[in-house]
């Protein structure tokens, strides 16, 4: 964090000093600015890269850096009203017309302010990402005889081997896609199995990124409710027969957003209500390695209890490292897997390989288990600091299920609450919250938030945002005010 601000800081020195130099001319060197400022050589060094991409400085190999010449000026911007027309024309022609809608993802993607709680994202904090293995794996991994070279298309052998032991069962190497993250594959997989015009199953509720590939792919999601059990299989069977459709899309691990795992008795019957449909099943298995050390043993991927190339797996390094560690894995038996290789080829060539060799010095040193038992241990400790806290400041909020794994709490919100209103109540309060809605392809049954864990620095913020929450709902729901406060 000082090494950030100090870049900022510099960047901020040099871009007023290099004003008063004219055009063309040379800035003082690197050792001169080092002394200068009291900073080191990598601070100057990101801080001269950060003016070089703002157009400010230009750098030239072996001669410095010098004052970039002025801009020409921009070009008036034409009239692009007539888009408008050619979008909503595609549209017309299409069976159902794609719709592109990235909200849902954005509200874990996006930032919040400075000083905002971060209840809504989707990753790690960084105090519990392995940087420092991360680091080492790629700086391993970079001075690897051809760790630049083009890899094969399907990825790394050995990588690909790594992800069919983690599956289990059948599962070979020779069935295995590298892909570039989780929700690559997803896209990969629904692109493969689904046309477009399609209807396909969807759990109720579910991930919104899911939802959005399918209606940027002009499919149709059809909503299979869940419980704390799972998809309901009675009501997956009757899905399959009014719908007609070939895929259901399911995470039978900690299901986002109800943290739901998939009771032994409904994966036989999951399995069989697929198989006798005729239908695929795409198994999102995202947080596998985010489980909470008071689990218990988990169960199998569904994929390694399918000798009938029912279900294409999904997984991934990404929750269990960082955003940027964007390395995954599909995997299917049968025909299927030529097309899902052929549609991984067209879209994105293949994963870069320094990434594919980092993944691989990195699950393969001794810091990644390490670094797994850690966060589990870390995980469990929050979620029961999260669950305490809003036991005690919330408790009309209702927690059906307290999830052994994952890095997120489900709660449903009184009957009649604005959810949106809440929502912008929290953030004007200073916690940003993840609202309910994108988690539903259909009219949802009640007002719900989802609460991350995982993306804030510890417990005390963890109380500091329920703190902030409670606020919310005062202001939001003040009829509930006086109640609540009376009790606690």
């Amino acid at each position: 964090m000082h090494e950030r601000s100090s870049v900022g800081e510099l960047a901020e020195h040099l871009r007023t000093e290099v004003k008063r130099y004219s055009p063309g001319e040379k800035l003082p060197s690197s050792r001169a600015l080092v002394e200068r400022f009291r900073v080191s050589p990598v601070t100057v060094s990101r801080a001269l890269a950060q003016l070089t991409a703002e157009g400010i400085v230009v750098t030239r190999p072996g001669a410095g850096a010098f004052r970039a010449e002025p801009r020409a000026v921009a070009r008036a911007v034409g009239d692009t009203s007539w888009q408008e027309v050619a979008l909503s024309a595609e549209a017309s022609a299409e069976l159902v017309p794609r719709s592109v809608d990235a909200s849902g993802v954005l509200t874990s993607l996006a930032a919040p302010p400075a000083g905002v709680v971060e209840f809504n994202g989707g990753y790690l904090h960084p105090v519990l990402q392995p940087e420092r293995a991360m680091g080492a794996a790629l700086s391993r991994a970079g001075r690897r005889p051809g760790a630049w070279a083009r890899p094969p298309m399907e990825g790394i052998a050995e990588l690909r081997e790594w992800f069919a032991r983690s599956i289990g069962g059948a599962v070979t190497t020779a069935d295995v896609l590298i892909s570039a993250g989780g929700q690559s594959a997803l896209t990969t997989a629904l692109r493969a199995l689904a046309p477009p015009g399609a209807p396909v199953l969807v759990e109720s509720p579910t991930y919104p990124g899911m939802l959005a590939i399918a209606r940027a792919a002009g499919l149709r999601p059809v909503p299979v409710p869940v419980d704390a059990d799972g998809v309901k299989p009675a009501l997956l069977a009757d899905a399959f027969r009014a719908s007609g459709a070939r895929v259901f899309v399911c995470q039978p691990l900690f299901q986002n957003p109800t943290g739901a795992v998939l009771a032994p008795e409904r994966r036989r019957e999951v399995l069989r209500i697929a198989r006798d449909a005729g239908a695929f099943v795409i198994e999102d298995d995202f947080v596998r390695r985010l489980v909470h050390e008071d689990a218990g043993p988990l169960p199998p991927p569904l994929a390694a209890e399918d000798p009938e190339g029912v279900v294409v797996h999904v997984s991934s390094l990404t929750k269990a490292t960082s955003p940027s560690f964007r390395v995954g894995a599909l995997a299917a038996r049968g025909p299927v897997l030529e097309r899902l290789r052929a549609i991984q080829i067209v879209d994105t060539f293949f994963v870069p390989r320094p990434l594919q060799e980092a993944a691989l010095e990195l699950v393969g040193s001794p810091a990644w288990p390490r670094h797994l038992r850690a966060v589990s241990a870390e995980l469990r400790r929050r979620r029961d600091a999260m669950t305490a806290a809003l036991g005690l400041r919330l408790p009309e909020l209702a927690l059906p299920h307290v999830p052994s794994g994952g890095y997120h709490l489900w709660v449903r919100l009184p009957d009649g609450t604005d959810e949106p209103a809440l929502v912008a109540g929290a953030l004007r309060a200073g916690v940003a919250v993840t609202p309910g809605r994108p988690y539903f392809s259909a009219e949802p049954p009640a007002a719900h938030l989802r609460l991350s864990f995982a993306a804030v620095a510890g417990a005390g913020e963890i109380a500091e945002g329920v703190r902030r929450l409670r606020s919310a709902c005062d202001e939001v729901l003040p009829h509930r005010a006086s109640g609540t406060s009376a009790a606690g």
